[in-house]
Protein backbone atom coordinates (compact mmCIF):
# COMPACT_ATOMS: atom_id res chain seq x y z
CA UNK A 1 0.00 0.00 0.00
CA UNK A 2 1.05 3.60 -0.69
CA UNK A 3 -0.92 5.73 1.77
CA UNK A 4 -1.74 9.37 1.09
CA UNK A 5 0.79 11.36 3.09
CA UNK A 6 -1.16 14.61 2.85
CA UNK A 7 -4.26 16.20 1.40
CA UNK A 8 -5.01 19.72 0.29
CA UNK A 9 -8.13 21.81 0.96
CA UNK A 10 -10.84 21.78 -1.69
CA UNK A 11 -10.38 25.48 -2.45
CA UNK A 12 -6.68 24.93 -3.15
CA UNK A 13 -7.48 22.04 -5.49
CA UNK A 14 -9.94 24.27 -7.37
CA UNK A 15 -7.33 27.02 -7.60
CA UNK A 16 -4.69 24.66 -9.01
CA UNK A 17 -7.10 23.37 -11.64
CA UNK A 18 -8.25 26.87 -12.54
CA UNK A 19 -4.65 28.12 -12.87
CA UNK A 20 -3.77 25.17 -15.12
CA UNK A 21 -6.56 24.97 -17.68
CA UNK A 22 -6.92 27.18 -20.73
CA UNK A 23 -9.96 28.00 -22.84
CA UNK A 24 -10.09 26.15 -26.13
CA UNK A 25 -8.90 28.04 -29.24
CA UNK A 26 -9.98 25.54 -31.91
CA UNK A 27 -12.98 26.65 -33.98
CA UNK A 28 -15.34 25.10 -36.50
CA UNK A 29 -18.15 26.18 -38.80
CA UNK A 30 -21.56 24.65 -38.10
CA UNK A 31 -25.12 24.95 -39.32
CA UNK A 32 -27.22 27.46 -37.40
CA UNK A 33 -29.72 24.70 -36.61
CA UNK A 34 -27.00 23.02 -34.52
CA UNK A 35 -25.86 26.18 -32.74
CA UNK A 36 -27.83 26.20 -29.47
CA UNK A 37 -25.45 25.78 -26.55
CA UNK A 38 -22.37 26.53 -28.61
CA UNK A 39 -20.07 29.54 -28.19
CA UNK A 40 -19.56 32.12 -30.94
CA UNK A 41 -16.01 32.36 -32.26
CA UNK A 42 -16.55 35.57 -34.24
CA UNK A 43 -18.85 38.54 -33.79
CA UNK A 44 -22.08 38.81 -35.74
CA UNK A 45 -22.55 42.14 -37.54
CA UNK A 46 -25.71 42.76 -39.52
CA UNK A 47 -25.52 43.69 -43.19
CA UNK A 48 -29.30 44.20 -43.40
CA UNK A 49 -32.16 45.96 -41.66
CA UNK A 50 -34.55 43.81 -39.61
CA UNK A 51 -37.35 44.07 -40.49
CA UNK A 52 -36.30 44.94 -44.06
CA UNK A 53 -39.39 47.10 -44.59
CA UNK A 54 -41.93 49.10 -42.60
CA UNK A 55 -44.79 46.77 -41.70
CA UNK A 56 -48.20 46.66 -40.11
CA UNK A 57 -48.12 45.90 -36.39
CA UNK A 58 -51.86 45.14 -36.30
CA UNK A 59 -54.54 43.68 -38.52
CA UNK A 60 -56.53 46.58 -39.91
CA UNK A 61 -56.35 49.24 -42.62
CA UNK A 62 -53.32 51.14 -43.86
CA UNK A 63 -54.22 54.82 -44.12
CA UNK A 64 -52.89 58.35 -44.39
CA UNK A 65 -53.08 59.44 -40.74
CA UNK A 66 -54.34 62.89 -41.73
CA UNK A 67 -57.46 61.28 -43.23
CA UNK A 68 -58.47 60.09 -39.74
CA UNK A 69 -57.96 63.28 -37.77
CA UNK A 70 -61.10 64.33 -35.90
CA UNK A 71 -62.90 61.00 -36.33
CA UNK A 72 -64.84 59.35 -33.52
CA UNK A 73 -67.52 56.72 -33.08
CA UNK A 74 -70.15 59.44 -33.23
CA UNK A 75 -68.53 61.13 -36.24
CA UNK A 76 -66.73 58.41 -38.25
CA UNK A 77 -64.72 59.11 -41.38
CA UNK A 78 -65.46 56.93 -44.43
CA UNK A 79 -62.52 55.70 -46.54
CA UNK A 80 -62.61 53.61 -49.69
CA UNK A 81 -60.81 50.25 -49.65
CA UNK A 82 -58.79 49.90 -52.85
CA UNK A 83 -56.84 46.68 -52.16
CA UNK A 84 -56.13 43.88 -49.65
CA UNK A 85 -52.54 42.97 -48.66
CA UNK A 86 -51.56 39.85 -46.71
CA UNK A 87 -48.17 38.75 -45.36
CA UNK A 88 -45.76 37.90 -48.14
CA UNK A 89 -47.50 40.33 -50.49
CA UNK A 90 -46.73 43.89 -51.58
CA UNK A 91 -49.47 46.40 -52.36
CA UNK A 92 -49.82 47.16 -56.06
CA UNK A 93 -51.45 50.53 -55.58
CA UNK A 94 -50.48 53.72 -53.78
CA UNK A 95 -52.89 55.13 -51.22
CA UNK A 96 -54.35 58.52 -52.08
CA UNK A 97 -56.59 60.90 -50.17
CA UNK A 98 -59.71 59.20 -48.82
CA UNK A 99 -58.38 55.71 -49.58
CA UNK A 100 -57.19 52.78 -47.50
CA UNK A 101 -55.80 49.27 -47.98
CA UNK A 102 -56.80 46.33 -45.83
CA UNK A 103 -53.63 44.86 -44.32
CA UNK A 104 -52.54 41.89 -42.23
CA UNK A 105 -50.10 42.02 -39.33
CA UNK A 106 -46.54 41.82 -40.69
CA UNK A 107 -47.40 42.86 -44.24
CA UNK A 108 -45.37 45.71 -45.83
CA UNK A 109 -46.88 49.17 -45.38
CA UNK A 110 -48.18 50.39 -48.78
CA UNK A 111 -46.80 53.49 -50.44
CA UNK A 112 -48.66 56.60 -49.37
CA UNK A 113 -49.69 55.15 -45.99
CA UNK A 114 -48.12 56.22 -42.72
CA UNK A 115 -50.33 54.50 -40.12
CA UNK A 116 -52.64 51.54 -39.54
CA UNK A 117 -56.13 51.70 -38.05
CA UNK A 118 -56.90 48.58 -36.01
CA UNK A 119 -59.73 46.50 -37.40
CA UNK A 120 -61.48 46.88 -34.06
CA UNK A 121 -61.77 50.63 -34.74
CA UNK A 122 -63.57 50.21 -38.05
CA UNK A 123 -66.89 49.12 -39.51
CA UNK A 124 -66.93 47.51 -42.96
CA UNK A 125 -69.66 47.88 -45.55
CA UNK A 126 -68.41 46.47 -48.83
CA UNK A 127 -65.42 48.58 -49.82
CA UNK A 128 -66.54 51.51 -47.68
CA UNK A 129 -64.64 51.54 -44.37
CA UNK A 130 -65.97 53.62 -41.48
CA UNK A 131 -63.01 54.71 -39.31
CA UNK A 132 -64.15 55.15 -35.69
CA UNK A 133 -60.91 56.37 -34.06
CA UNK A 134 -58.06 58.58 -35.25
CA UNK A 135 -54.43 57.49 -35.63
CA UNK A 136 -51.22 59.51 -35.75
CA UNK A 137 -48.32 59.01 -38.16
CA UNK A 138 -46.39 55.75 -37.50
CA UNK A 139 -49.11 54.43 -35.17
CA UNK A 140 -49.39 50.62 -35.35
CA UNK A 141 -46.44 50.53 -37.75
CA UNK A 142 -43.12 48.76 -37.22
CA UNK A 143 -40.43 50.84 -38.89
CA UNK A 144 -37.75 49.35 -41.13
CA UNK A 145 -34.73 48.38 -39.03
CA UNK A 146 -36.65 48.82 -35.77
CA UNK A 147 -35.19 45.55 -34.44
CA UNK A 148 -31.73 45.47 -36.04
CA UNK A 149 -30.08 48.06 -38.27
CA UNK A 150 -27.49 47.36 -40.98
CA UNK A 151 -24.00 47.76 -39.52
CA UNK A 152 -25.12 46.96 -35.98
CA UNK A 153 -23.15 44.42 -33.92
CA UNK A 154 -25.75 41.84 -32.99
CA UNK A 155 -23.63 39.42 -30.92
CA UNK A 156 -20.01 39.59 -29.74
CA UNK A 157 -17.52 36.75 -30.03
CA UNK A 158 -17.62 34.57 -26.93
CA UNK A 159 -21.38 34.67 -26.42
CA UNK A 160 -22.99 31.37 -25.51
CA UNK A 161 -25.84 30.79 -27.95
CA UNK A 162 -29.30 30.58 -26.45
CA UNK A 163 -32.44 29.99 -28.54
CA UNK A 164 -33.13 33.73 -28.71
CA UNK A 165 -29.58 34.51 -29.84
CA UNK A 166 -29.83 31.83 -32.51
CA UNK A 167 -33.06 33.52 -33.58
CA UNK A 168 -31.32 36.89 -33.92
CA UNK A 169 -28.76 35.32 -36.27
CA UNK A 170 -31.52 33.65 -38.28
CA UNK A 171 -33.19 37.05 -38.67
CA UNK A 172 -30.09 38.18 -40.58
CA UNK A 173 -30.38 35.29 -43.03
CA UNK A 174 -27.12 33.68 -41.89
CA UNK A 175 -27.23 29.85 -42.24
CA UNK A 176 -23.80 28.89 -40.80
CA UNK A 177 -21.58 30.36 -38.09
CA UNK A 178 -18.11 29.95 -36.56
CA UNK A 179 -18.09 28.53 -33.05
CA UNK A 180 -15.46 27.25 -30.65
CA UNK A 181 -15.02 23.50 -30.82
CA UNK A 182 -16.33 21.40 -27.98
CA UNK A 183 -13.47 20.02 -25.87
CA UNK A 184 -12.97 16.31 -26.48
CA UNK A 185 -12.77 14.41 -23.20
CA UNK A 186 -11.11 11.00 -23.08
CA UNK A 187 -12.86 8.83 -20.50
CA UNK A 188 -10.92 5.83 -19.29
CA UNK A 189 -12.07 3.33 -16.69
CA UNK A 190 -9.30 1.34 -15.04
CA UNK A 191 -9.34 -1.95 -13.20
CA UNK A 192 -9.13 -5.65 -13.93
CA UNK A 193 -12.57 -6.11 -12.41
CA UNK A 194 -14.43 -3.69 -14.72
CA UNK A 195 -16.82 -5.14 -17.33
CA UNK A 196 -18.88 -3.31 -19.94
CA UNK A 197 -22.68 -3.38 -19.49
CA UNK A 198 -24.10 -6.12 -21.67
CA UNK A 199 -21.23 -8.48 -20.92
CA UNK A 200 -21.57 -11.34 -18.40
CA UNK A 201 -20.00 -10.88 -14.99
CA UNK A 202 -17.36 -13.34 -13.89
CA UNK A 203 -16.83 -13.84 -10.14
CA UNK A 204 -15.33 -10.72 -8.58
CA UNK A 205 -16.22 -8.45 -11.52
CA UNK A 206 -18.56 -5.44 -11.70
CA UNK A 207 -20.15 -3.46 -14.51
CA UNK A 208 -18.64 -0.14 -15.49
CA UNK A 209 -20.66 2.75 -14.04
CA UNK A 210 -18.20 5.63 -14.15
CA UNK A 211 -17.72 5.63 -17.91
CA UNK A 212 -21.43 6.34 -18.31
CA UNK A 213 -21.85 8.91 -15.53
CA UNK A 214 -18.75 10.80 -16.66
CA UNK A 215 -19.85 10.73 -20.30
CA UNK A 216 -23.21 12.15 -19.24
CA UNK A 217 -21.54 14.93 -17.27
CA UNK A 218 -19.30 15.82 -20.20
CA UNK A 219 -22.17 15.90 -22.70
CA UNK A 220 -24.26 18.13 -20.43
CA UNK A 221 -21.53 20.73 -19.97
CA UNK A 222 -20.17 21.52 -23.40
CA UNK A 223 -17.79 18.65 -24.08
CA UNK A 224 -17.65 15.65 -26.37
CA UNK A 225 -17.29 12.42 -24.43
CA UNK A 226 -14.81 10.00 -26.03
CA UNK A 227 -15.03 6.69 -24.14
CA UNK A 228 -11.91 4.54 -24.43
CA UNK A 229 -11.59 0.83 -23.77
CA UNK A 230 -11.29 -0.26 -20.16
CA UNK A 231 -7.67 -0.28 -19.06
CA UNK A 232 -6.15 -3.12 -17.06
CA UNK A 233 -4.02 -2.52 -13.98
CA UNK A 234 -0.61 -2.68 -15.62
CA UNK A 235 1.90 0.05 -16.31
CA UNK A 236 2.22 -0.98 -19.96
CA UNK A 237 -1.54 -0.94 -20.63
CA UNK A 238 -2.01 2.35 -18.81
CA UNK A 239 0.90 3.90 -20.67
CA UNK A 240 -0.51 2.86 -24.06
CA UNK A 241 -3.95 4.13 -23.10
CA UNK A 242 -2.58 7.53 -22.07
CA UNK A 243 -0.61 7.87 -25.29
CA UNK A 244 -3.77 7.17 -27.31
CA UNK A 245 -5.92 9.50 -25.19
CA UNK A 246 -3.52 12.43 -25.63
CA UNK A 247 -5.22 12.95 -28.99
CA UNK A 248 -8.09 14.50 -26.98
CA UNK A 249 -8.21 17.78 -25.06
CA UNK A 250 -8.75 16.40 -21.54
CA UNK A 251 -8.10 13.01 -19.95
CA UNK A 252 -10.35 11.68 -17.18
CA UNK A 253 -9.48 8.39 -15.48
CA UNK A 254 -11.72 6.68 -12.95
CA UNK A 255 -10.06 4.24 -10.58
CA UNK A 256 -6.37 3.89 -10.12
CA UNK A 257 -5.95 7.08 -8.08
CA UNK A 258 -6.23 5.53 -4.62
CA UNK A 259 -3.47 3.98 -2.48
CA UNK A 260 -3.38 0.34 -3.55
CA UNK A 261 -0.33 -1.21 -5.18
CA UNK A 262 -2.21 -1.43 -8.48
CA UNK A 263 -3.35 2.20 -8.43
CA UNK A 264 -0.82 3.23 -11.04
CA UNK A 265 -2.29 6.44 -12.51
CA UNK A 266 0.00 8.60 -10.39
CA UNK A 267 3.06 6.74 -11.68
CA UNK A 268 1.94 7.29 -15.26
CA UNK A 269 1.23 11.01 -14.76
CA UNK A 270 4.56 11.49 -12.98
CA UNK A 271 6.46 9.61 -15.68
CA UNK A 272 4.87 11.45 -18.61
CA UNK A 273 4.09 14.84 -17.07
CA UNK A 274 3.46 16.49 -13.70
CA UNK A 275 1.28 15.53 -10.73
CA UNK A 276 -0.14 18.80 -9.37
CA UNK A 277 -2.00 17.28 -6.45
CA UNK A 278 -3.09 13.91 -5.08
CA UNK A 279 -5.58 13.88 -2.24
CA UNK A 280 -8.25 16.41 -1.30
CA UNK A 281 -9.77 16.99 2.14
CA UNK A 282 -13.27 16.04 0.99
CA UNK A 283 -15.68 13.18 1.49
CA UNK A 284 -16.39 11.37 -0.74
CA UNK A 285 -13.52 11.64 -3.21
CA UNK A 286 -10.40 12.02 -1.06
CA UNK A 287 -7.97 10.19 -3.43
CA UNK A 288 -8.65 12.44 -6.43
CA UNK A 289 -5.57 13.40 -8.44
CA UNK A 290 -4.85 16.09 -11.02
CA UNK A 291 -1.91 16.67 -13.31
CA UNK A 292 -0.76 17.64 -16.78
CA UNK A 293 0.67 15.49 -19.57
CA UNK A 294 1.79 17.11 -22.80
CA UNK A 295 -0.15 20.25 -21.94
CA UNK A 296 -3.36 18.24 -21.47
CA UNK A 297 -5.13 18.30 -18.07
CA UNK A 298 -5.52 14.86 -16.50
CA UNK A 299 -8.10 14.09 -13.82
CA UNK A 300 -7.66 10.94 -11.77
CA UNK A 301 -11.07 10.29 -10.24
CA UNK A 302 -11.77 7.72 -7.52
CA UNK A 303 -13.15 4.40 -8.69
CA UNK A 304 -16.14 4.33 -6.35
CA UNK A 305 -19.15 5.62 -8.33
CA UNK A 306 -20.42 8.17 -5.80
CA UNK A 307 -16.93 9.55 -5.17
CA UNK A 308 -16.26 9.76 -8.90
CA UNK A 309 -19.53 11.48 -9.77
CA UNK A 310 -19.41 13.88 -6.82
CA UNK A 311 -15.97 15.13 -7.77
CA UNK A 312 -17.01 15.32 -11.41
CA UNK A 313 -19.71 17.79 -10.35
CA UNK A 314 -17.39 19.72 -8.03
CA UNK A 315 -14.15 19.76 -10.04
CA UNK A 316 -14.62 18.56 -13.61
CA UNK A 317 -17.75 20.55 -14.49
CA UNK A 318 -16.31 24.02 -13.68
CA UNK A 319 -13.06 23.15 -15.49
CA UNK A 320 -14.82 21.75 -18.54
CA UNK A 321 -17.14 24.74 -18.85
CA UNK A 322 -14.19 27.13 -18.65
CA UNK A 323 -12.28 25.18 -21.32
CA UNK A 324 -15.43 25.17 -23.48
CA UNK A 325 -15.83 28.95 -22.91
CA UNK A 326 -19.27 28.43 -21.42
CA UNK A 327 -20.45 30.68 -18.57
CA UNK A 328 -19.90 29.36 -15.07
CA UNK A 329 -22.73 27.21 -13.84
CA UNK A 330 -25.05 28.99 -11.43
CA UNK A 331 -26.19 26.33 -8.96
CA UNK A 332 -29.87 26.04 -8.10
CA UNK A 333 -30.39 25.87 -4.35
CA UNK A 334 -33.22 25.50 -1.87
CA UNK A 335 -33.18 26.05 1.88
CA UNK A 336 -34.89 23.34 3.92
CA UNK A 337 -34.84 21.73 7.37
CA UNK A 338 -32.83 18.53 7.71
CA UNK A 339 -35.01 15.51 8.38
CA UNK A 340 -32.54 13.25 10.23
CA UNK A 341 -29.27 13.54 12.12
CA UNK A 342 -26.17 13.33 9.91
CA UNK A 343 -22.79 12.29 11.30
CA UNK A 344 -19.79 13.53 9.34
CA UNK A 345 -16.07 12.81 9.42
CA UNK A 346 -14.21 15.76 10.91
CA UNK A 347 -11.23 17.03 9.01
CA UNK A 348 -12.87 16.65 5.60
CA UNK A 349 -15.38 18.85 3.79
CA UNK A 350 -18.29 16.52 3.08
CA UNK A 351 -20.76 16.57 0.21
CA UNK A 352 -23.75 14.70 1.57
CA UNK A 353 -26.54 13.71 -0.78
CA UNK A 354 -30.17 14.28 0.19
CA UNK A 355 -33.59 13.79 -1.32
CA UNK A 356 -36.44 16.22 -0.78
CA UNK A 357 -39.56 14.78 0.80
CA UNK A 358 -42.50 16.96 1.85
CA UNK A 359 -40.33 20.03 2.16
CA UNK A 360 -37.64 18.31 4.21
CA UNK A 361 -34.09 17.31 3.22
CA UNK A 362 -33.74 13.58 3.95
CA UNK A 363 -30.34 11.82 3.91
CA UNK A 364 -29.73 9.77 0.76
CA UNK A 365 -26.04 8.93 1.12
CA UNK A 366 -25.32 5.24 1.62
CA UNK A 367 -21.68 4.59 0.72
CA UNK A 368 -19.10 5.83 -1.77
CA UNK A 369 -19.49 2.67 -3.79
CA UNK A 370 -23.28 2.89 -4.07
CA UNK A 371 -24.52 4.77 -7.15
CA UNK A 372 -28.00 5.01 -5.61
CA UNK A 373 -26.49 7.49 -3.15
CA UNK A 374 -26.68 9.83 -6.16
CA UNK A 375 -29.45 8.42 -8.34
CA UNK A 376 -32.02 8.62 -5.53
CA UNK A 377 -30.92 12.08 -4.45
CA UNK A 378 -32.17 15.50 -5.51
CA UNK A 379 -29.00 17.32 -4.50
CA UNK A 380 -26.44 17.64 -1.74
CA UNK A 381 -25.64 19.62 1.36
CA UNK A 382 -22.13 20.65 2.34
CA UNK A 383 -20.83 19.89 5.82
CA UNK A 384 -17.75 21.92 6.83
CA UNK A 385 -14.63 20.00 7.80
CA UNK A 386 -14.84 20.91 11.50
CA UNK A 387 -18.49 19.83 11.89
CA UNK A 388 -19.10 16.25 13.00
CA UNK A 389 -22.88 16.25 13.60
CA UNK A 390 -25.76 18.07 11.94
CA UNK A 391 -28.91 17.73 14.03
CA UNK A 392 -32.48 17.25 12.73
CA UNK A 393 -34.39 20.46 11.93
CA UNK A 394 -31.14 22.31 11.18
CA UNK A 395 -31.78 24.62 8.22
CA UNK A 396 -29.52 23.49 5.36
CA UNK A 397 -28.86 24.70 1.83
CA UNK A 398 -29.46 21.99 -0.77
CA UNK A 399 -27.61 22.37 -4.06
CA UNK A 400 -29.80 20.67 -6.65
CA UNK A 401 -28.42 18.36 -9.32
Amino acid sequence: MRPLTSTIPLDEAKRIINDTIRAIDRTERIALLDATGRVLASEIVSTVDVPPFARAAMDGFAVRAEDTFGTSRSEPRVLRRIECVFTGQVAQRRIGAGECIEIATGAPLPDGADAVVMVEDTEVSGDMIRVLAPVVPRQNVGRQGSDIEAGQRVLPSGDALTPSRVGSIAALGIPTIDVYARPRVAILSTGNEIVEPGQPLAPGHIHDINKYTLASIVSMHGGVAVPYRTVSDTIDDLSRAVDEALNEDILVFSGGSSVGERDLILDIIAAKGDVLFHGISVKPGKPTAFGVIGGKPVFGMPGYPTSCLTNAYILLVPALRRIARLPALEPRTVTLPLGQRVVSATGRHQFYTVRIENGVAMPAFKASGDITSMSRADGYIEIPEHTDIVEPDTIVTVTLF
